[in-house]
């Protein structure tokens, strides 16, 4: 008894610095967001997705061009989408995951745009993650949550993409212009995503019973 009650301590204190772990990723974003929206269009033109800057060499802008945000206004409705991933999926994937599911997200926006829209010459904004993130999230659902629950996510989900690929972007978008397949490029990488990374469901799971 004294071991297992010393292997649910270190489990109990694994899962609480990989939580906080998690919490400081998701700081670190927003503030750097942040700080880049404040700092001005120079740094805007500096840090986004270019196509002939990257084909130059500049290819730090295929990961920049996703934090950089065309407007403060920009940056705060992704800085809530952010939020609210945070919110709906903490506790699905391991830190780990979620970095590879973010990693796979991004490289699936970057490819769909270098070979699927070559006349794409500028982007900005984490939008196109932020769809990532909410695919891979659909996927835990059904895993994890109520049916019903995963079917209403899954349908929300389809159901915009399905509206942004025949009308286009939805009216609350701003004034800006929406790239809506970043959306779709990147729930294509959450999914996979997602679905690469299932196996560690067993994982996050007995962490939360030990955490609950």
């Amino acid at each position: 008894m004294i071991t297992n009650g010393i292997v649910q301590l270190n489990d109990n204190s694994y899962t609480r610095w990989l939580r906080r772990r998690g919490l400081l990723t998701v700081a670190a974003v927003i503030l750097v967001a942040t700080l880049i929206s404040l700092a001005g269009e120079h740094i805007q033109l500096a840090l986004q997705y270019d196509r002939n800057a990257i084909h130059s060499g500049e290819f730090w802008r295929l990961i920049t061009g996703h934090i950089v945000h065309g407007s403060q206004q920009h940056t705060f409705v992704n800085v809530l989408g952010v939020i609210l991933m945070s919110a709906l999926f903490h506790r699905t994937y391991s830190y780990r995951s979620w970095l590879i599911i973010v990693i796979i997200g991004l490289l699936s926006i970057d490819l769909g745009f270098w070979f699927l829209m070559p006349g794409l010459q500028w982007y900005v904004g984490l939008s196109g993650v932020l769809h990532a993130v909410l695919a891979a999230g659909a996927v835990a659902w059904w895993k994890t949550e109520p049916k019903p629950l995963a079917f209403l996510l899954t349908l929300i989900m389809v159901g915009k993409l399905i509206w942004e690929q025949t009308q286009g972007a939805l009216p609350l978008s701003g004034e800006l212009p929406v790239v809506v397949n970043a959306h779709m490029y990147g729930e294509i990488g959450g999914l996979c995503g997602g679905l690469l990374r299932l196996r560690d469901m067993s994982t996050s799971s007995s962490q939360r019973v030990l955490t609950s």
